[in-house]
């Protein structure tokens, strides 16, 4: 489980930060809290579509596929002024992130 989420976190590093930003926004919706759970519930639950177990590849890609689909989809759907204040945070804890 913990190689999965090192090549999630890979995969999805900048959008995680942004979605962690828009979270803690004070105009973010309910419902980015709601799927943000859900989606957490999702990647660590052992119910997956494609169970690993049963193919074992093709059930690591659909999770690498999924959560970083979601994500943006989610970030996409944000208000604009929530979305631009989380691009610029994560923009900015990545580059003072970079300058230490």
């Amino acid at each position: 489980m913990w190689k999965r989420l090192s090549m999630l976190w890979v995969l999805v590093r900048g959008d995680a930060r942004r979605l962690w930003f828009a979270l803690r926004h004070p105009q973010a919706p309910r419902w980015l809290k709601a799927g943000t759970a859900l989606l957490l519930l999702y990647l660590v639950s052992p119910i997956d579509l494609i169970p690993d177990l049963a193919v074992p590849f093709l059930g690591i890609v659909d999770d690498l596929v999924l959560i970083p689909a979601a994500i943006r989809w989610m970030l996409n759907r944000l208000p604009p002024q929530v979305r631009e204040a989380a691009a610029r945070r994560a923009a900015g804890e990545a580059a003072a992130g970079r300058a230490d």
